[in-house]
């Protein structure tokens, strides 16, 4: 779909909404932040936020995973910022408070909805391999897969990060307050000392490679060797420094001089695994605009992140499958059962469209997408004929968009990366952010430069380079960036208003937590909160997974008789999204992890 198509009729926003609803009584964070009713990132208990209670807002939103974040945003957003402004603080700021995440280390797609141009614009920030990248370089050499986290950690995982280039690139179109301005929350933050979260002292606790490397094994515990206890105070006067350094002379700074010759000595230096970056990679990093990807869904017009993110195509084809159905009339029960046949329906979707995404799906400026044909009605009501109300499929098969060269190509499921955080942004003038960030892996390749985390984001390349003799689509190569899951997404009304902003971390189930969640907010008609809270049901082509604890084993019977395999599993998601409805913005925040909603 092109620029002119996304350019909505005009976005009026809100005027006239009722008075906040924060999270917390007041702006004053630090002390006063209650860690002791958040929760680590594999549990599923509640947290900050009340279940079923959408935050509700007047003049701006925004949707983030940490409060430190939240507050670095909403000062912006008080300050005259726009909603790439905010989203630019909130995200310094979460590489401080949730490193193991995202951050500078790594890359991050952004979608942004202009209030008043009304154009939707999509930002590429995803990492990019080396000009020395291969496709067997996750080989040993006796010619056998690496295993995952031996190819992980260390050098040799590294791509050339792109957040900051695409913050840069977004700001200079869409900033309304100085960028050194930008950083100075995560810079006070840093030199002051934050308090460790449940969070990130459990995903310390359990990580196994944290002390491979002598920096990162010393920040991130304490002289005994222990994890670094909750409530402690962090300061990372390092990072403070790194961020002084790019606020004061821009992107430029990371990606060139003193600091990328840090950052390349430390791939190339490391005692596991070193990689061949080089300067010139870095030098030579571009951040790509991209064309968004979007399908007109009932009275809605949804888009998302084209590739080399899978998340958008995939997502879109999961609810244009479902389209051919009355999903509607299957909104879960008064006690929240959700239907048997709609989770029949949602993982069959599913099943279909990862089957496409696997075969077809990698970066564009490599590998020929049939975007077009995935996303074409009539393509998509014969996937939806392939479904049967009374039999599961096995196994699905990829369709036949179009674009024959693509069958040159072999599948690959690529999705052991989990580490990723979202935030969800709406400013005053009707603008609308929509951006999701990663290093990959938790912690990405364990290696620090200057108080931050470098991704391990190579390993989204397909570890089996060719299957019956042909290359798979997302096979490593230089300058190639790896296929990501990532599904940044903005729905659109018949009014050409945001109603909705949304995204989620979790590898490649992300693709399942946003569709689930457009369906309930859409479909079903939930509020934000409620459609966030929804159990989920995933499927990737093979078992339907039914998320633990949550009522969802009721449904193993009926799922059972239909053929389909099914696991109960801690499936921990954590979204954040905006919806405006009946004109008054709402936000919603996983309670699997440590999210939360800001207003004025």
């Amino acid at each position: 779909m092109s620029k002119n198509t996304v350019r909505i009729a005009a976005l009026v926003l809100v005027t006239s909404l009722n008075a906040c609803q924060s999270v917390y009584k007041n702006s004053e964070m630090a002390s006063q932040i209650n860690y002791a009713k958040a929760t680590p990132e594999a549990s599923s208990s509640k947290t900050i936020i009340d279940k079923n209670d959408p935050v509700q807002g007047e003049k701006w939103m925004i949707a983030v995973a940490n409060p430190y974040a939240a507050e670095a945003g909403l000062k912006i957003l008080r300050q005259g910022g726009s909603a790439t402004d905010a989203a630019i603080a909130a995200q310094l700021v979460l590489n401080l408070v949730e490193p193991q995440s995202s951050g500078i280390g790594g890359g991050a797609f952004l979608l942004h909805f202009d209030g008043n141009s009304n154009e939707i614009s999509t930002y590429d920030g995803r990492e990019k391999a080396p000009a020395t990248a291969y496709p067997e370089m996750f080989l040993n050499k006796d010619g056998k897969l690496k295993k995952f986290f031996d190819a992980v950690v260390g050098g040799q995982s590294v791509g050339v990060p792109g957040l900051l280039r695409m913050l840069e690139t977004a700001h200079k179109e869409k900033g309304r307050v100085k960028w050194a301005k930008l950083f100075q929350p995560a810079i006070k933050l840093a030199e002051e000392g934050f308090v460790v979260s449940p969070r990130l002292n459990s995903l310390i606790r359990k990580d196994k490679y944290l002390k491979t490397f002598a920096t990162t094994e010393a920040y991130f515990h304490t002289n005994e060797g222990k994890a670094l206890e909750v409530g402690h105070l962090l300061k990372n006067r390092p990072f403070a420094k790194t961020l002084r350094l790019i606020a004061q002379n821009g992107a430029d700074a990371f990606y060139k001089g003193a600091l990328a010759q840090r950052i390349v000595d430390r791939v190339n230096g490391a005692s596991k695994n070193p990689g061949s970056l080089s300067m010139a990679d870095m030098a030579n990093y571009t951040s790509e605009k991209r064309e968004p990807v979007c399908m007109f869904y009932r009275q809605w017009l949804i888009c998302g992140m084209g590739p080399p993110s899978s998340g958008g195509l995939t997502t879109l084809q999961i609810l244009g499958i479902l389209k051919s159905f009355d999903i509607a009339a299957m909104k879960p029960n008064q006690d929240g059962q959700i239907d048997p046949m709609a989770a029949h329906l949602i993982a069959e979707a599913s099943k279909l469209a990862f089957a496409d995404r696997n075969f077809y799906i990698a970066d564009e400026d490599f590998i020929p997408v049939p975007s077009a044909g995935m996303l074409d009605p009539s393509y998509l009501k014969l996937r939806a004929r392939e479904i049967s109300l009374k039999k599961a499929l096995s196994k699905a098969a990829p369709g036949n968009p179009g674009l024959s060269q693509s069958w040159n190509f072999a599948p690959s499921d690529d999705s052991l990366g989990l580490s990723t955080t979202h935030l969800s942004i709406i400013d005053r003038e009707g603008n609308a952010v929509s951006m999701t960030s990663s290093i990959e892996n938790a912690f990405g390749s364990r290696m620090m430069v200057d108080g931050f985390l470098i991704n391990n984001q190579l390993t989204d390349f397909s570890f089996i380079s060719r299957k019956d003799g042909k290359l798979v689509a997302n096979h490593a190569a230089p300058g190639k960036r790896s296929r990501s899951s990532m599904a940044p997404t903005l729905v659109i009304d018949t009014n050409g208003k945001v109603v909705l902003a949304i995204g989620s971390p979790g590898g490649a189930n992300i693709i399942g937590y946003v569709a689930q969640t457009i369906i309930a907010a859409l479909e079903w008609g939930m509020d934000i909160q409620s459609a966030v809270d929804m159990p989920h049901i995933i499927n990737r082509n093979g078992t339907t997974y039914l998320e633990s604890d949550t009522g969802l084993d009721t449904l193993i019977p009926a799922l059972k008789a239909l053929g389909h395999t099914t696991k109960l599993t801690k499936l921990t998601s954590g979204l954040n999204g905006i919806q405006v409805r009946d004109g008054k913005l709402y936000g919603g925040a996983d309670h699997r992890r440590e999210g939360v909603i800001l207003s004025d």
